[in-house]
């Protein structure tokens, strides 16, 4: 497995009444997707990347980061193998990314996922 991309995942209240901030003020103006409850925004220039995140649709607790990786499957065996606390089973998701999310050792839960097609 190899990571292809970390995004932090910041806890909203409201993704929309949060977007203007981010956007505006920050920049970040490419919005990569939004499903209501969860939104990427982009800095065109830089990709600079952070995820806004109200509540997680499927999942029973929230995550810190998001990691992308190139081998889903492979990240979840190794992390059962070595005995990590998996708080959410791997899982293709409605909205088409496979995931799942592992607390860490220190008790961050990290959403690890990997993007299809």
């Amino acid at each position: 497995m190899r990571v292809v991309r970390v995004i932090a995942d910041l806890r909203v209240p409201d993704v929309e009444a949060a977007r203007g901030f981010y956007t505006g003020f920050l920049g970040l103006a490419d919005e990569e997707f939004n499903l209501g409850w969860v939104a990427r925004y982009t800095a065109p220039e830089s990709g600079a990347v952070v995820q806004l995140v109200t509540r997680d649709a499927t999942a029973p607790e929230d995550p810190v980061i998001s990691v992308q990786v190139d081998d889903v499957d492979a990240a979840y065996e190794e992390a059962r193998k070595l005995g990590y606390d998996i708080v959410h089973p791997l899982t293709t998701e409605a909205w088409g990314v496979r995931r799942f999310f592992v607390r860490a050792p220190d008790g961050n839960v990290l959403n690890v996922a990997q993007h299809r097609g």
